[in-house]
């Protein structure tokens, strides 16, 4: 039986999955739908004419999806109709007048798509403000504060100027991209010294498991920052206003005593601005845990899945070249070369200028003269080592 034949459906919302695939005309025989959310999936493909059909809907989400092709008229006929949301897609065409006719919209949202024209003035679109449209280049109207004339006759005298100034302005983009270049350059080269100079020699000398407990607030659940396979790691805050991140390393865990072991040696000589720095740590027969710098902006893992954190292109490639840094400080730019056997974005951490760090060394090797790449197997996370290992290790 196909989901579309279910005629006496009500709600159907299927959002925030990977659903792929185009919408099929079929969509139209939910003769009782009232409310439809597809939003964040990866839908292609257009929008069917048949959703006119849908004369009971009160509410669409089709939002965060990648179809493509015109609004349809059709959507004008769906008199019941409340909120349509249709953003962050790659729609294109015009916004049809049909939908002034929908007297029940009080909900309308095309941004970040690539609409152009006129936006509808009548009906619903009184009521509607400027950001139910934003992110479309070609669109113009009263809502954006930008006559279509005008912007016709603005983008005529742009065109001019444009073919005017083109061989100019491709020459400056040659030269600056040459002088990025060679900033670049001489950003790397300050960072390959094996002494971070930023990094102070004021640390914490010793640290006793009562203070940690304390800054920790007993390790309660609201510190927690996060948790792997050898530890948790926990927020504290000490009394003498020091925040720190605590790794406190499950010594019933197999490897979680080996794991502490490795940090403490690869870390204690290891100095970079894109490296995370061990402050202190507290080690007893039954307790052992590494006193880190806290990084209050948490992990590149959480800004890249998260629906309230942004980075733009620029924050992005920063944040790159942040980490390449610290991994050629650690292949080359030290007496022995580092293997780190665990880069995920949930290891590269952010300070609050969102500069990147990366951290947990709990499976790094140290390869001495004449070491081979092959001793260098251990555990580590599937995706993130090379194909060929995970093949040996899966094998």
């Amino acid at each position: 039986m196909s989901l579309w034949s279910l005629k006496d459906l009500l709600v159907l919302h299927l959002s925030n999955n990977s659903l792929v695939g185009s919408i099929p005309p079929d969509f139209s025989k939910l003769n009782a739908i009232t409310s439809i959310d597809l939003s964040r999936n990866h839908l292609s493909g257009s929008i069917p004419s048949t959703i006119g059909d849908l004369q009971n809907l009160l509410y669409l989400s089709l939002a965060y999806n990648e179809l493509h092709g015109s609004i349809p008229e059709s959507l004008g006929k769906m008199i019941s109709l409340e909120s349509a949301n249709l953003s962050n897609n790659i729609l294109s065409g015009t916004i049809p007048k049909s939908l002034e006719s929908l007297r029940y919209l009080k909900d309308f949202n095309v941004s970040f798509n690539r609409l152009k024209g006129e936006i509808p003035s009548k009906g619903p679109f009184r009521n509607f403000t400027s950001q139910a449209f934003m992110g479309n280049e070609e669109l113009c109207g009263e809502l954006l504060f930008q006559s279509c004339r005008a912007r016709s006759f603005h983008h005529s005298r742009i065109t001019k100027l444009l073919l005017t100034i083109l061989v100019p302005l491709v020459a400056a983009v040659l030269v600056l991209g040459s002088i990025v270049v060679l900033m670049l350059r001489r950003r790397r080269n300050r960072n390959v010294p094996i002494q971070d100079e930023s990094f102070t020699a004021t640390t914490l000398a010793r640290i006793s498991y009562i203070e940690i407990e304390r800054a920790t607030q007993g390790f309660d659940q609201c510190n927690l920052l996060g948790s792997g396979g050898f530890g948790t790691v926990y927020k504290g805050m000490f009394a003498n206003g020091m925040t720190l991140a605590i790794k406190v390393f499950n010594l019933q865990v197999e490897g979680a005593l080996k794991s502490f072991d490795a940090e403490c040696e690869v870390l204690r000589n290891l100095r970079h601005r894109n490296l995370t720095k061990v402050i202190s740590s507290c080690t007893n027969l039954d307790f052992k845990a590494l006193l880190l710098e806290y990084m209050p902006n948490g992990s590149l893992e959480l800004w890249l899945h998260s629906d309230d954190r942004f980075l733009n292109m620029i924050q992005r490639l920063d944040i790159m070249i942040d980490v390449a840094f610290a991994l050629e400080y650690l292949h080359h730019g030290y007496g022995t070369v580092v293997v780190h056997s665990d880069l995920k974005p949930s290891n590269v951490l952010l300070d609050e200028k969102l500069v990147g760090h990366v951290s947990d060394f709990g499976l790094t090797k140290l390869l001495g003269e004449g070491e081979s790449i092959v001793h260098t197997k251990t555990l580590a996370t599937m995706g993130y080592i090379a194909p060929e290992l995970g093949e040996s290790l899966s094998g």
